[in-house]
């Protein structure tokens, strides 16, 4: 009797030892994905940082002149005229100057008949129908090829 309950404990030993090592083996697996996780967060954090650097350098305003000044010819660059820029009239309107729906004004008035309520729509179409529309707004011009000179944005160098 004694040696049947020895080999009974025995295995339910052996079993816990094996589920404890399979435990502790996930374990292990999932905190080295969450130290790979980590790795490529901060990676791209550093890639995130590197680039916003290489942005500030592209843009210095120094740069961007001698550029103008190297392509002038092949860009064909123009200052904007101050006729050209949008007036606030030509902007879309608004949401909350928007004219009501059908829907709007039928639950604004849950008592009104069909007439009265056609005779609103007809008002909020007079009312858009008289305004004026906007204007189109002037199309850029696209740059042709840039032949690589003194900076090539590809490969993102700057030379000096």
């Amino acid at each position: 009797m004694l040696k049947t309950f020895d080999i009974v404990l025995i295995g339910v030993m052996t079993t816990a030892a094996a589920v404890t090592y399979t435990i502790k083996h996930r374990a292990e697996l999932k905190l080295e994905e969450v130290h790979h996780l980590e790795a490529e967060i901060k990676l791209e954090k550093d890639t995130i940082d590197l680039l916003k650097a290489d942005w500030s350098l592209v843009v210095q305003p120094n740069r961007l002149e001698r550029l103008v000044a190297n392509y002038s010819n092949e860009l064909q660059l123009q200052p904007t005229l101050s006729t050209s820029l949008v007036e606030p009239n030509e902007l879309p309107m608004l949401r909350s100057q928007l004219p009501p729906s059908a829907a709007d004004l039928a639950a604004a008035k849950p008592g009104a008949k069909g007439d009265s309520a056609d005779a609103d729509i007809r008002k909020v179409i007079a009312d858009v129908a008289s305004k004026p529309a906007p204007k189109p707004v002037a199309k850029l011009v696209s740059p042709q090829k840039v032949k690589p000179g003194t900076d090539d944005i590809k490969t993102g160098s700057v030379k000096r």
